[in-house]
């Protein structure tokens, strides 16, 4: 359960990125440059956070086996 509620937050992650970056807007207005570079790095750790959930989901359903 923890696993699929990890991707959900992933992809909240993600959503926060794009919304920095078109917005210019977390908690205070943002420039340019620190807008792209703070969506950027929220976008990453998204992905990140994706990709070890799914990671430890096929390695739990391969010990079921």
């Amino acid at each position: 359960m923890f696993n699929y509620l990890s991707v959900l937050i992933g992809l909240f992650y993600i959503a926060l990125g794009v919304f920095v970056i078109v917005y210019r807007f977390f908690l205070v207005q943002l420039d340019e440059i620190p807008s792209y570079l703070l969506g950027g790095l929220l976008i990453l750790y998204g992905i990140f956070r994706i990709g070890r959930a799914i990671y430890y989901i096929r390695r739990k359903d391969e010990e079921d086996v």
